[in-house]
């Protein structure tokens, strides 16, 4: 099948969802893991985190437009921390259900039993039960042509078992229980195909 701009337009919405969100492939499955000034915390599934340069190490997440209350992202310009949580197998089922709207007063680690876990020094909860976990301080958001928000962080805090950092540094997310999202919520695990050397002319 071929579609166009005219064909997409004219899709049912929750239908157009799915459909645009799988185009790009499999992405990262996190919990973004926040709190406010009073350490009320907050936690959903983003599956938009990416890499932006390793030396400094950034990562950023796509943020919908903040055309209404957006808890997590409150959070994180009030504070300035922020954590990124793999998803795991054994955690599935909570960290999906941490996309429902709660009232702010509702704390999704107290609604779905994930943990918060506190490391020292850095404000933001993390996921206990995530195996590979990010700590990042806020640096800027920009806003896209569509509304949407790129929130900008500076990795601060690694959380990893040394067993799956490979002897050049590689993460083996294949050895972990990583979780990756097709869509708005597919899950799946990913198998190892080979690596290759780097390429050169």
């Amino acid at each position: 099948m071929i579609f166009n701009t005219d064909s997409i337009e004219t899709m049912d919405k929750r239908y157009r969802a799915h459909f645009i969100n799988g185009l790009s492939g499999y992405k990262s499955a996190n919990l973004l893991g926040t709190c406010d000034g009073k350490q009320r915390t907050n936690l959903c599934v983003v599956s938009s985190f990416i890499h932006l340069g390793a030396h400094p190490p950034i990562m950023a997440y796509i943020n919908r437009p903040h055309s209404v209350s957006r808890h997590s992202l409150e959070n994180i310009i009030e504070t300035g921390f922020f954590s990124c949580n793999h998803i795991d197998s054994s955690m599935l089922q909570a960290a999906h259900q941490t996309s429902a709207r709660y009232p702010r007063e509702q704390s999704e680690f107290d609604a779905t039993g994930l943990t918060p876990q506190w490391l020292e020094n850095f404000p933001a909860p993390f996921v206990q039960e995530s195996e590979i976990k990010i700590g990042l301080s806020y640096i800027e958001h920009i806003t896209l042509p569509n509304g949407t928000l790129m929130i900008i962080g500076a990795i601060e805090k690694v959380v990893i078992p040394e067993s799956l950092i490979d002897e050049d540094g590689s993460i083996k997310l294949t050895q972990s229980d990583t979780l990756a999202l097709s869509g708005l919520d597919a899950y799946s695990k990913v198998n190892d195909v080979t690596r290759l050397p780097y390429a050169k002319a």
